[in-house]
């Protein structure tokens, strides 16, 4: 049995964390090249930091008795990304190498505590996760995608998520080298305060379509950095497509994107409301499998979603 089975079997959802890049750069006072976390893997600082972010997440499994999804410092982590950075792309898949690494060594030590703890490959947009201006092909977003796939596939993960997609046509790419590399795929859309995906489209055709246009459908889908008043109008009980719904990591902030990119404070929200939505959500969305946060939230938010879901 794959490590997602369990996951997609689990009677409760499993727990993963929160905005990573908010925690590091807005409240610990690191700094990093285009909101680009991934940087930080060769920082000592920064790492002992992650253990213990990481850690008091995972200590929240522990209590709740549920599973643990523990992602990877690879959002940014595409070969795309490495002018910008101003880095090599070989030094690019290096990064990737050692978040992996860093990750199976932080389940190492946990999954005594925790189980089953499953490492999750992150791979982010080739462009902005706010904007659809660069609109890449499938076949261009399968070849964008590929080195750092095969990187997070090598250094052993369970799975591999897209996170903070804005188009179907990247969708439909990484899920497909995720497929060719024979690993199960979770493809997470980011929508904007309509409720539609940057490219305008509806959250149900963006889903529809790259279920119909992959190779292997994702195991699931999951809406990320959107506050749940941006989308909760949206899930409709009784339409197909919602139950293909999976995850959740929603934003602190009912900020829209544009307001949050020139947000110079950190919008912190209200961590003891953000658990109360979840429970509505959760009865909207009846395959709900695994619960964390983004942009904006800490250990308060994800310990409130666990109170209210776990009990």
């Amino acid at each position: 049995m794959r490590a997602t089975d369990q996951l997609l079997q689990s009677k409760t959802p499993f727990l993963t964390d929160g905005g990573l890049e908010t925690w590091l750069f807005f409240q610990q006072g690191f700094e990093a090249p285009e909101f680009a976390a991934i940087m930080l893997m060769n920082d000592d600082a920064a790492l002992n930091a992650m253990r213990r972010y990481f850690g008091k997440f995972l200590e929240m499994a522990e209590a709740a008795d549920t599973g643990y999804i523990l992602d990877t410092n690879t959002w940014r982590g595409c070969t795309r990304w490495a002018g910008q950075l101003d880095v090599s792309p070989e030094e690019m898949l290096s990064l990737s190498r050692k978040a992996v690494l860093f990750a199976r060594e932080l389940r190492d030590t946990w999954q005594d505590r925790v189980s089953p703890i499953l490492v999750n490959g992150v791979v982010g947009p080739a462009g902005d996760g706010y904007t659809a201006d660069d609109i890449p092909s499938a076949e261009q977003a399968y070849q964008f995608h590929l080195p750092q796939i095969e990187t997070l596939v090598a250094g052993g993960v369970d799975m591999i998520s897209a996170i903070t997609i804005t188009n179907v046509n990247e969708a439909i790419g990484i899920a497909d080298a995720v497929t060719d590399m024979d690993m199960p795929t979770v493809v997470s859309f980011t929508v904007e305060t309509d409720g539609r995906i940057p490219t305008g489209e509806t959250l149900k055709d963006a889903i529809e379509r790259t279920d119909q246009n992959t190779k292997v459908p994702p195991i699931y889908y999951m809406i990320n950095c959107a506050h749940p008043d941006h989308f909760q109008g949206a899930l409709k009980n009784d339409e197909d497509w919602v139950e293909r719904i999976g995850g959740l990591r929603a934003n602190a902030s009912r900020m829209s994107h544009a307001e949050l990119d020139n947000a110079v404070e950190l919008d912190q929200g209200n961590p003891e409301e953000f658990g109360q939505l979840h429970v509505n959500m959760s009865k909207q969305l009846r395959n709900l499998v695994a619960v964390g946060g983004c942009c904006g939230t800490d250990h308060r938010h994800i310990a409130s979603v666990s109170a209210h879901l776990h009990g």
